[in-house]
């Protein structure tokens, strides 16, 4: 399914390296599209959005 995160403290392209290392831990095969420029990720994945957005946060990467 896809998704979006609004991630504000991603402002960098090894924030978005972090935040795409993060999603893939939960799901290896995810698409994941990490934009620092307007700090949103797309993600397309079979993992439920709760357990991204507590893998993001735990990462230090907390989506808004």
């Amino acid at each position: 399914m896809f998704m979006q995160f609004h991630i504000e403290t991603m402002t960098c392209s090894g924030c978005a390296r972090g935040v795409t290392k993060a999603i893939q831990s939960v799901d290896a095969a995810a698409e994941v599209k990490a934009d620092p420029a307007t700090r949103t990720v797309d993600v397309t994945t079979t993992a439920p959005r709760e357990r991204l957005a507590a893998v993001l946060t735990d990462a230090g990467f907390a989506p808004a």
